[in-house]
C-alpha cells in the first residue's frame, strides 16, 4: 500500500521500537523505516509548552532541527536524509505517546512545524496528525501547526497544509508565534 501511495517518491518510516522495524522489514524488504529515538516524555508536555517561547531556537524566527539541542522539542538524532530533504507529506501516528513514561508526540509535532515553515521549494507541506482526540496532541497541534492551516479533520485524523514562510509576509506571523 505504501509503495502504492508514492511510486516514485521517497516514503521513510521513523519508529522507536527496533522489533518493529525488524519485523516489517522482513516481509516487506523494499520499505525503508528506521529506528529512532526520543528526547521526551510525555510526562513532559506541560512543562514542554509553558517554556519554548524562553528558547531562542525553538522560535519560528530561529527555529531548526537538525542538531538544535537547546531546544527539547527538536528531534536532533534522525537520519540525515530527514533533514536533507523538503517532504510533501509527513504524518505523525508515533511515538506512542499513550502513557507517562513514554515518548511523546510533542517532538514530532514541533519538528514537522519547523521542517515544513523552513521549505524553501514551492508548495504547502501536508502534515497528517494521528490521534487528536489526546489532550496533548491537540495542545500542540493547535500551538505548532495552527488552526488556521487545518484543512480537514475525520475522527482522530486532522490535516494540515502549512506554507513555508518564505513565501509569507512577515506582517501576517509574529515572530514568537508559529500561529
Amino acid at each position: 500500500m505504501w509503495a502504492a501511495f508514492n511510486p516514485r517518491g521517497t516514503t521513510l518510516f521513523l519508529e522507536e521500537d527496533p522489533k518493529w522495524v525488524q519485523t516489517v522489514l522482513k516481509d516487506a524488504s523494499f520499505l525503508h523505516a528506521q529506528t529512532v529515538t526520543y528526547r521526551t516524555q510525555l510526562q513532559e508536555a506541560d512543562d514542554l509548552m509553558k517554556s519554548y517561547r524562553k528558547v531562542p531556537s525553538c522560535l519560528p524566527a530561529n527555529a531548526y532541527v537538525n542538531g538544535n539541542t537547546e531546544c527539547k522539542l527538536a528531534l536532533t538524532n534522525l537520519p540525515d536524509e530527514v533533514y536533507d530533504k523538503e517532504w510533501d507529506l509527513i504524518m505523525i501516528d508515533a511515538p506512542r505517546g499513550w502513557f507517562a513514561e513514554a515518548p511523546g508526540r510533542m517532538g514530532a509535532i514541533w519538528s514537522a512545524a519547523v521542517m515544513a515553515r523552513n521549505r524553501k521549494g514551492p508548495g504547502v507541506t501536508h502534515v497528517f496528525l494521528h490521534d487528536v482526540d489526546r489532550k496533548v496532541e491537540k495542545m500542540f497541534a493547535m500551538e505548532f501547526l495552527c488552526k488556521k492551516y487545518l484543512v480537514k479533520a475525520v475522527g482522530r485524523l486532522w490535516h494540515f497544509e502549512i506554507p513555508s514562510m518564505a513565501n509569507v509576509s512577515s506582517s501576517v506571523i509574529g515572530g514568537n508565534s508559529f500561529c
